[in-house]
């Protein structure tokens, strides 16, 4: 029996009956000859990790824009950080913990350059708007290549729940459930804890009721949440929070949306953010040939490479397109 089965089995002993099993995905749009060692979820999982829209998440935005301390969040880190969230809420319910991290993995591939500032201008820009949670899904689907093809051809399950981890629609499965609260656990704390190494808030200014509720510190929160997550969806058929949890943490989203994310010293970079973008998407719908082919697809209007490619860049790749493109060059003569 090959390892891969014996996995599969395994799943099926020991697995809740709600857990998405490895051996029963609705599979991939094309048919693959199964991996000897991993499951459907584990290679979906590598091809993720290995992509280059993953290596590309070091340098791009969480909230502090180029920050030069070590210890700030990117979007890698970020990405990181959900899936040891996720990983660690599905094997206590005993759901599947492979597919769990393929999605968590994959569910921010789409961000922009200089975080949601980056968002906003391209859905603004592109006459049919931009959402990153489609663009992800377009990486793995489309711009992504495996064996030198279009697309990473993931399973069903995986793709659905890197499109559904943020919106209103529920993701299919309670893996991809799991991602979804896990990412606004996440960010949410960590972007108070960069928050106040950066000095942009103090400890004191953190809403008094959802602090005595999820806890004064970062490892208090996250082990408030986590554990509220668990108790609340054991054995059942969706993931959910308790109504005091979730109301506590609404309400600390709700704070740092007000005093952090759109109106703090954090955003005083975001106006030269938001007019480089606008510069450089102006500029490439003049001049579509300087695109990269993957961008320019047949069935891609000028509008979608733009904005494709755009979306794909790393901070300080559109910083240096941006010099290259604009900042004239001292002549050597």
């Amino acid at each position: 029996m090959k390892i891969r089965q014996r996995i599969e089995e395994r799943e099926h002993e020991f697995l809740s009956p709600f857990a998405a099993k490895s051996s029963e995905s609705r599979g991939r749009e094309i048919p693959e000859v199964p991996c000897e060692i991993r499951t459907i979820y584990q290679r979906d999982r590598d091809r993720i990790l290995h992509t280059k829209a993953f290596r590309r998440l070091k340098h791009k935005t969480q909230v502090f824009i180029s920050p030069e301390g070590d210890h700030y969040r990117t979007r890698l880190t970020h990405t990181l950080e959900v899936a040891q969230i996720s990983r660690t809420i599905a094997r206590a319910l005993f759901l599947n913990e492979d597919l769990t991290e393929a999605i968590a993995l994959g569910h921010d591939l789409g961000h922009t350059p200089f975080g949601h500032t980056g968002e906003n201008v391209l859905n603004r820009l592109h006459p049919n708007g931009f959402r990153h949670n489609e663009h992800s899904y377009r990486i793995v689907d489309e711009l992504e290549q495996h064996k030198g093809k279009p697309g990473l051809n993931l399973s069903f399950e995986v793709k659905d729940g890197i499109l559904n981890h943020t919106g209103s629609n529920k993701p299919a499965t309670l893996e991809g459930q799991i991602v979804k609260i896990a990412d606004r656990i996440a960010y949410i704390n960590h972007d108070i804890d960069d928050s106040l190494r950066a000095g942009v808030l103090s400890a004191d200014q953190l809403p008094t009721e959802s602090i005595q509720i999820l806890g004064e510190t970062h490892g208090q929160r996250l082990d408030t949440l986590v554990k509220d997550m668990i108790e609340s969806s054991m054995d059942q058929s969706e993931i959910k929070q308790s109504a005091e949890i979730s109301l506590a943490m609404k309400e600390l989203r709700k704070f740092m949306f007000q005093h952090v994310y759109l109106h703090s010293s954090a955003k005083h970079e975001e106006g030269k953010a938001i007019n480089l973008l606008e510069q450089l998407y102006a500029y490439y719908l003049k001049n579509p040939l300087e695109i990269p082919a993957p961008y320019r697809r047949s069935e891609y209007s000028i509008h979608d490479s733009v904005c494709y490619f755009i979306a794909g860049m790393s901070d300080r790749y559109a910083l240096s397109r941006f010099t290259e493109i604009f900042v004239p060059r001292p002549w050597n003569g």
